[in-house]
């Protein structure tokens, strides 16, 4: 699926102004409040039409054309929408809400079985309940299993866990997971949270004041020296790599991952060796030295070797250095004292020093 985007539409003294264009998996469009999130759900949604000229295709098929007067209704553009509430309907079951889904796949060869969204969700318990004794987290699984099963070839998400407390996210991520890795269905994911972008986002789109800023694969933006910025709840970017469960230490309570970058130890997973994983490596948990440290001399499980690709002041104490690992790219939070003393510049080679307690499993 290639979705692609050329708009420009003005809102009172407000302009977005955003081209790029994503693919599969989850593309996720994040920003500060009052960047331009919603409103460019909305013009792909067909909510909004574009007042200043645009362009949306999705795989090749216009749904917007300002320039040959081309729009395309929201309801034929079959594109599914959640929004940051559930917006159930309150006087039928959950079946049926589910159900009224289906109702826009009928007749379809490739309409995605009813039982198969209701496994993935995990929602089998609920489907008799009525809405109203739902709680947030279920009412919103309730809502991506209906636009689910209206078998969209796009699904927006509009800050689908924004009204949920931390429990109840804990409780839904994990099926926006499932999304990703089992049905391979194509989401555009609006969040000004950056835990969440880390952990579910492939693509990335960043949006500043109505434009975009940078877009492109996460792995390549979330470790770009000076590029993100912390979110609005002050959690900062950091390194997502993808590695693969090598082995379990069950003496020592560990897991060894295999990744370009090396071998990597963490706290036990709960996962088989085999398994695919992303984890996230924050910018203060690194360490940097010119020379590998002797096993003897260091608590560090975790030494990487890897090349200095660039240094960006971060504020006045701080610098970020971007890193090469063998081709996976991290970055580090140093200051600029260490910077200076360990004299970095791009093309150094280094040796990064990462503590196996400060890992955690992305997803």
């Amino acid at each position: 699926m290639s979705l692609e985007i050329e708009l420009r539409h003005r809102q009172g003294d407000f302009t977005l102004d955003a081209t790029f264009t994503c693919g599969d998996g989850i593309t996720a469009l994040f920003g500060r409040s009052g960047a331009g999130k919603t409103t460019l759900v909305n013009l792909i949604a067909g909510l909004a039409r574009p007042n200043a000229g645009g362009r949306i295709a999705i795989d090749g098929r216009l749904l917007v054309d300002t320039a040959a007067g081309l729009f395309v209704p929201p309801h034929r553009r079959r594109i599914g929408y959640v929004f940051q509430e559930g917006r159930l309907f309150p006087h039928l079951d959950v079946r049926r809400n589910l159900l009224y889904g289906r109702f826009f796949a009928r007749g379809r060869s490739d309409a995605i079985a009813f039982d198969e969204v209701v496994a993935l969700l995990g929602i089998d318990g609920l489907l008799g309940r009525r809405t109203g004794g739902l709680s947030g987290g279920e009412k919103q699984r309730i809502a991506i299993g209906r636009a689910l099963l209206a078998r969209p070839q796009l699904l927006l998400m509009d800050e689908p866990l924004a009204a949920l407390d931390a429990a109840r996210k804990e409780e839904i991520l994990p099926y926006l997971e499932g999304l990703r890795s089992q049905l391979r269905l194509p989401v555009v994911y609006v969040s000004h949270a950056l835990p969440e972008v880390l952990r579910l986002a492939d693509h990335l789109v960043l949006l500043e004041n109505g434009a975009v800023r940078a877009a492109g694969p996460l792995a390549d933006l979330a470790a770009t020296p000076g590029l993100l910025p912390a979110d609005e709840e002050g959690h900062e970017a950091g390194a997502v790599i993808a590695a693969t469960v090598e082995r379990h230490d069950d003496a020592h309570g560990l897991t060894w991952l295999a990744a370009r970058a090396g071998r990597i130890a963490l706290p036990r997973l709960p996962a088989a060796p085999g398994t695919a994983v992303r984890l996230r490596i924050r910018p203060r948990d690194i360490t940097l030295m010119l020379a590998p440290p002797a096993e003897a001399t260091t608590s560090a499980l975790n030494i990487l070797p890897g090349i200095v690709t660039a240094v960006v002041p971060a504020g006045g104490t701080y610098c970020e250095v971007g890193l090469d690992c063998s081709g996976d790219r991290l970055l580090a939070r140093i200051t600029r004292l260490s910077a200076e003393r360990l004299a970095l510049t791009p093309g150094k080679p280094v040796h990064l020093l990462v503590k196996s307690a400060a890992l955690a499993r992305n997803s």
